[in-house]
């Protein structure tokens, strides 16, 4: 299967999350196209769709029997392409494919597709392998938690962008809104008026030491210091009309070890005495680079890059810490290039193709 022309025609087709996007296709049209590539071989294919027009897809090549089975996970939506001048054209030059969904993911999904194909076409391994195409892991992760509800595999390998680099840990993250309750007056009545946007200006002033002090903590040895940012901030209605309330969008990065609870303690000090409330959170993600499975997908990469496997972390929350904590031993494998969520986006096509033959040496050592 060639992957080029297999990721053209995937980027060629419009993937935009409609969470992210008001009106994008989201999903369908790339579970349908990989229903129909996967359909001649000799599969098992399931398609989960509990939120209707979300489809996760997932095949199966089932084993003879004895062996340890294998997940390669990747997500077929997309962010939003305003700003992009051609996002689906697919355009080739100099060995990258631009367009969205290129580098994120879909040069990783194409490299899983093509492996799983190459393995399901020969002779059964003793364990499973498992592809699953996943829906809206880049908002809420609908498809991965809907993909364990009806799947368990020994390991797991996600194959989002590393550069052929082994990713064994990602940031997690916690959304926490913050609301100062003021009273609207005339401008000219401060007797009157309770400015909210001046009183979230002392919320601020705590946040901004609260991120400081972060930035002093000893830093996770790939992925550097825990943070926070003030995402969005919204108060008032007019020049001359004191602010009934102002809220505070804030998003803390989190580092493996670190507790959603005890992060949202430490923003809701900062808040007091006015109201903090838990959004929605991710949990960070590490896993081992000594394991038997660890060592057999190092083994892999070394023998098609012909250099030191690299170890590294990823600062982006992945679809990987819900594996791992489903008891999944997960980790992080993918093709190169530049530009996830910017306007120029592209995938190195070379890097594409050694992550197939990556993940078929993979699929062979471990599930037999």
């Amino acid at each position: 299967m060639d992957t080029a022309t297999l990721l053209r025609q995937m980027v060629g087709i419009n993937s935009v999350n409609p969470s992210l996007a008001a009106g994008a296709p989201g999903e369908p049209r790339m579970a349908d196209f990989l229903q129909t590539l996967l359909q001649p071989l000799p599969v098992e294919i399931q398609r989960l769709e509990s939120t209707p027009g979300r489809p996760t897809l997932v095949a199966v090549k089932r084993g003879s029997g004895g062996g340890r089975s294998l997940l390669l996970n990747a997500h077929l939506d997309t962010v939003g392409v305003e700003g992009m001048a051609d996002p689906f054209g697919g355009r080739v030059e100099n060995g990258r494919l631009y367009g969205r969904g290129s580098y994120d993911m879909k040069g990783g999904l194409a490299a899983a597709v093509a492996a799983f194909a190459a393995v399901a076409a020969g002779p059964p391994l003793r364990g499973n392998l498992v592809l699953a195409a996943v829906a809206d892991e880049e908002f809420a992760s609908l498809g991965t938690e809907e993909l364990l509800r009806h799947t368990r595999t020994d390991a797991a390998i996600v194959t989002e962008p590393t550069a052929l680099s082994l990713c064994t840990a990602h940031k997690g993250f916690a959304w926490v809104e913050i609301r100062v309750a003021g009273r609207a007056a005339h401008g000219s009545r401060p007797d009157l008026g309770v400015d909210a946007n001046l009183a979230m200006g002392e919320v601020l002033s705590r946040l901004a030491a609260l991120s400081n002090e972060l930035r002093s903590r000893p830093p996770h040895p790939l992925l550097g210091h825990a943070s926070l940012h003030a995402a969005t901030l919204h108060g008032g209605t007019a020049w001359s009309t004191y602010s009934a309330e102002c809220v505070l969008q804030v998003e803390r990065r989190l580092l493996p070890g670190e507790t959603v609870a005890a992060a949202f303690d430490e923003i809701a000090r900062a808040a007091n005495p006015h109201t903090a409330a838990l959004v929605f959170h991710r949990n960070a993600f590490e896993a081992s680079a000594e394991t038997p499975f660890a060592q057999i997908v190092q083994h892999a990469i070394a023998g098609e890059t012909h250099r030191p496997v690299e170890i590294t972390g990823q600062t982006p929350w992945f679809d990987a810490a819900l594996l791992a904590e489903a008891g999944v031993e997960t980790l992080i494998v993918g093709h190169g290039g530049a530009g996830a969520h910017e306007t120029e986006e592209w995938a190195d096509l070379a890097s594409i193709d050694s992550l197939t033959r990556i993940l078929v040496q993979v699929a062979n050592r471990w599930c037999s």
